[in-house]
């Protein structure tokens, strides 16, 4: 089995250890980087600084409401580079407003999920969203 590695943008301690674990719960074998800030997540997927060694991803989460750089601005610049335009982008934040799901979706998402407040809600659209995206779905092969 193919071990998929997703990295989570979310800056909230606590939609992070809920996302980590519905994931870690799920049967696919997947590697889960996290970093907490939309700067951080360019930096990541490009291997600087600090993540020179970083797992390029097969599938990003991607909060709305990010510091330093917010998800809207992350998405624009990984779907505006073609090295990085072939990885879905998952937006799973707070905001079920129609400004953001628009400007997600001209700015190429791959699908917008705005976060159940219930946990058990939470947790299932967590795992709907990797039984989907790792077991249905055949991504595409890294580039980098």
């Amino acid at each position: 089995m193919k071990n998929v590695h997703i990295l989570l943008v979310e800056d909230n301690e606590g939609d992070i250890l809920l996302t980590l674990e519905a994931l870690e719960e799920a049967k696919m074998k997947n590697t889960i980087s996290v970093v907490k800030d939309g700067e951080r997540a360019i930096q990541y997927v490009e291997k600087n600084g600090e993540y020179k060694d970083a797992i390029t991803p097969d599938l990003i989460i991607l909060d709305v409401n990010l510091p330093k750089l917010n998800g809207h601005e992350v998405l624009q610049y990984f779907k505006n580079s073609e090295l990085y335009k072939h990885i879905p982008i998952i937006m799973l934040t707070t905001s079920s407003s129609p400004k953001d799901i628009n400007e997600s979706y001209k700015n190429h998402v791959n699908c917008y999920i705005t976060k159940p407040i219930d946990v058990d809600d939470f947790i299932k659209a967590v795992v709907s969203i990797e039984n989907f995206w790792l077991s249905i779905v055949t991504l595409p092969n890294k580039t980098s």
